[in-house]
């Protein structure tokens, strides 16, 4: 019986640890993804092909508000590279593109600010 009880307890854990190496693998394909979006969207809006790069455009956009801070950082830091945050340039799919991205990161650290004073606060 003892036997049988610790067979099933290892056969738990190893079942616990694959699921967990799946989900860490999910996670990381997932932000391989949206990296080679991010970097095929830059490559056509700078090489010329518009209609193409609007198309991944629209697709980033969309996962904006799903996207972790760190993936937004990413983001962010990879298109200030290539725009000129002091100027204005709305034709440019990569400079809307990062004043999403930075305006969303912008209202997402309020919300962080809000919360923090609100743990400031509390008793």
């Amino acid at each position: 019986m003892r036997f049988l009880g610790s067979r099933f307890f290892l056969l738990f854990v190893g079942l616990l640890i694959f699921c967990s190496l799946m989900v860490i693998r999910q996670f990381n394909v997932n932000r391989a993804k949206h990296v080679e979006l991010r970097e095929a969207f830059i490559l056509l809006q700078s090489r010329g092909y518009t209609n193409e790069a609007a198309r991944l455009f629209g697709r980033l956009l969309a996962q904006v508000p799903e996207e972790t801070n760190r993936v937004l950082i990413d983001d962010f830091q990879r298109t200030m590279m290539l725009v000129d945050p002091g100027s204005q340039h709305p034709e440019n799919l990569i400079w809307q593109y990062h004043w999403v991205v930075s305006n969303e990161l912008e209202k997402r650290s309020e919300s962080t600010l809000k919360r923090a004073l609100k743990l400031a606060h509390e008793k």
